[in-house]
């Protein structure tokens, strides 16, 4: 006989089936997440024959050279959620304001946050990248700006967040808060076939992963531990950096190990963005059993003051992360 296939679809309706009052509403969204990362999974494997590598010449709200990919992704990510009516508003790392589609209500409940080509600094060069999402519900009894008010929630209200990774095959993983479930999209169907459920972080890992360049900016306890790690004492710590963030959290999420991204002297509140990077990461790390922080607070407790809000951040393997902290804090 031969093996079961499951796709994510079937995966969302069979974990809705232990929940009556399911409506259905979340798989429509979530339908709308995977199309958008398959067309975008499209684009990269063939970005190499087609007018589509390269600078736009444009730069985005953080300061970064935008890439034509960086539109592509953007745009196809906003035009498949724009066809779902239960989408009120979305923001992405790309745009300077929220897309507002419609006053968020009853119908109109959730709130996406993306950062829609992560890592797309490595495009030209066929290193690993990725999407990042966040889904958050619209908040009851939002003040006046109830735009920002709906948006502006900590990380611990997220009802669902995930990541795609475009590389030698493109995976998803994703977690409602139930564990986290990660798929593999199979070409030969056209869909994200489940590979692996309820995915649980090494509690130890022998991997650090921080971009050593900016060491003498890094607070001095961060440069303590990177000291230690090289030490007989540690016992064999290894350097594994990617430079994308997707990529080297994916590895960390199946081998172990932290990933550290420290304040540094040109940024001391940290560089990555809190919404739509850190949030939903950090969410993924504590449903598999792992830990995520900004050096000083857990990272899903922190909340938002601004839309494209920087952080710093340390993830990966619970006794890793305290680790770190044992220097930091020192």
């Amino acid at each position: 006989m031969p093996p079961r296939i499951q796709t994510l679809e079937q995966h969302i309706l069979e974990t809705q089936r232990a929940h009556p009052a399911a409506s259905g509403e979340f798989s429509w969204l979530l339908s709308a997440i995977t199309l958008a990362t398959r067309i975008i999974s499209a684009h990269v494997r063939r970005a190499g024959l087609v007018d589509i590598l390269g600078e736009t010449g444009k730069t985005n709200v953080q300061g970064e050279i935008v890439q034509k990919l960086d539109l592509i992704a953007n745009e196809t990510i906003a035009t498949c959620l724009g066809y779902r009516d239960n989408v009120g508003i979305m923001v992405s790392e790309e745009d300077d304001e929220p897309r507002i589609l419609k006053e968020p209500d009853e119908r109109a409940k959730y709130i996406v946050l993306f950062d829609p080509l992560d890592g797309s600094s490595n495009i030209d060069v066929n290193v690993s990248i990725g999407t990042i999402f966040s889904i958050l519900q619209r908040r009851d009894g939002a003040g006046a700006n109830k735009v920002m008010d709906h948006i502006l929630q900590p990380g611990n209200r997220q009802i669902a967040a995930g990541y795609v990774i475009y590389s030698s095959s493109t995976v998803m993983a994703y977690t409602t808060g139930q564990g986290v479930h990660m798929f593999t999209l199979d070409p030969a169907i056209g869909a994200f076939r489940l590979i692996r459920e309820h995915i649980k972080m090494p509690a130890q890992g022998k991997t650090y992963s921080v971009n050593e360049a900016y060491r003498p900016q890094f607070p001095k306890g961060v440069q303590e531990y990177l000291d230690w790690a090289k030490t007989e004492q540690a016992g064999g710590y290894g350097l594994r950096y990617i430079g994308s963030l997707v990529a080297d959290f994916h590895r960390t999420l199946l081998t172990g190990g932290v990933f550290l991204y420290p304040p540094t002297q040109k940024a001391p509140k940290g560089k990555l963005r809190l919404l739509y990077e850190a949030n939903p990461l950090a969410l993924i790390a504590e449903q598999a059993g792992g830990a995520a922080t900004d050096g000083k607070q857990r990272i899903l407790d922190k909340v938002p003051t601004s839309l494209h809000e920087r952080t710093s951040l340390v993830i990966g393997s619970k006794a890793e992360v305290e680790r770190v902290h044992s220097f930091w804090r020192a």
